[in-house]
């Protein structure tokens, strides 16, 4: 009589047993644990190494630079004449320098940040992938070129093609703040002026905030980019409600390394301007950055007030670059 079940299949041959079934079930968990354990103190001893130089670095500054700033005649902050240190005349200050190093890497900043993010978006979301790679490459490539390279070119090549365009600016903007007539005649002669310092300095740090923008948006969700596609979004679109959101805390982070490159930046800067300049916010004008003041008087690091002198600039634009990326966590961790 049939009962209308199929045939019972055969049961399962037994299964062998091997060494590791023989281990006991806990040996796993200690093995994990000890890995969490030394991984813990490698990640917390690394963070408490490079917390502990930083701080030696600046406890360094600060013991060279305070003899020299005890025996200055002048305000620190507000004196902009030239510095003088020798002998028993100690007056220097940082206003001048603070200025040229603030508007040359500020306006870095403006040229490159909008060119970076066209990049990276361009590269993530437009172009085909035989094109993406070859552009990213070659961005990437602009990383390698030393900065003595870039201030050469920025003298020899884009300081004599900015003569003219100086020239108009200055005849047709010339009501403005920015492109008034300098008071040397050299800067606007061979274009040696914050304008070509400026867009020098947005190309060494064009790769770094692009490289950086366009690995945060190729790690955009792909639920994201579908969700905004199935509520009929556009490509554009789906670039401004998906990617830039989601990228927004890598592209402010790229940025603040390429303005922390901007700031320490000395070579290109010692060829394109070395001159100190007025504090009227002239791009037209020369200038002296942190770097370039303690670069171009290296040679006169023979006595400890003159040495403690350059090294309180130093100091200063230690400062400086830990408040800005101090100030870039605080944007990101709000947008957060």
């Amino acid at each position: 009589m049939t009962t209308g079940v199929g045939p019972v299949p055969p049961p399962a041959p037994p299964r062998r047993t091997t060494d590791d079934d023989e281990q006991p079930s806990g040996a796993l968990k200690t093995v994990s644990r000890t890995g969490d354990r030394v991984m813990r103190f490698l990640a917390t001893g690394s963070g408490l190494v490079v917390t502990a130089t930083i701080g030696l670095i600046a406890l360094f500054l600060l013991i060279q630079a305070v003899p020299a700033l005890a025996k200055n005649t002048e305000n620190f902050f507000t004196f902009t004449g030239t510095w003088v240190v020798s002998g028993p005349d100690l007056k220097f200050g940082i206003a001048a320098q603070f200025y040229a190093t603030m508007v040359v890497s500020v306006l870095a900043l403006i040229i490159a940040m909008p060119v970076a993010l066209g990049i990276a978006i361009f590269v993530t979301e437009y172009a085909p992938r035989r094109l993406a790679g070859p552009i990213s490459f070659t961005v990437d490539l602009l990383a390698a070129v030393p900065s003595i390279v870039y201030g050469l070119w920025g003298i020899l090549v884009l300081g004599p093609a900015m003569v003219g365009p100086n020239r108009w600016l200055v005849d047709n903007l010339g009501w403005l703040p920015f492109f008034k007539e300098p008071q040397s005649a050299a800067n606007m002669s061979t274009g040696g002026t914050l304008l070509t310092a400026g867009i020098v300095l947005a190309v060494m740090i064009l790769p770094v905030i692009t490289a950086v923008t366009r690995e945060v948006f190729a790690q955009t969700p792909l639920g994201h980019r579908e969700a905004a596609l199935a509520l009929g979004a556009t490509r554009w679109e789906v670039v401004r409600t998906a990617v830039l959101p989601f990228g927004f805390s890598g592209y402010i982070s790229g940025s603040m390394l390429g303005l922390g490159r901007a700031l320490g930046e000395t070579m290109a800067l010692m060829l394109i301007i070395s001159a100190v300049g007025p504090i009227d916010f002239n791009l037209m004008e020369s200038g002296e950055t942190f770097a370039t003041i303690i670069a171009n008087n290296a040679a006169e690091f023979d006595d400890p007030l003159k040495t403690g002198a350059f090294i309180s600039a130093g100091l200063v634009l230690f400062v400086l670059t830990f408040v800005v990326n101090a100030a870039a966590r605080a944007v990101i961790a709000r947008k957060a």
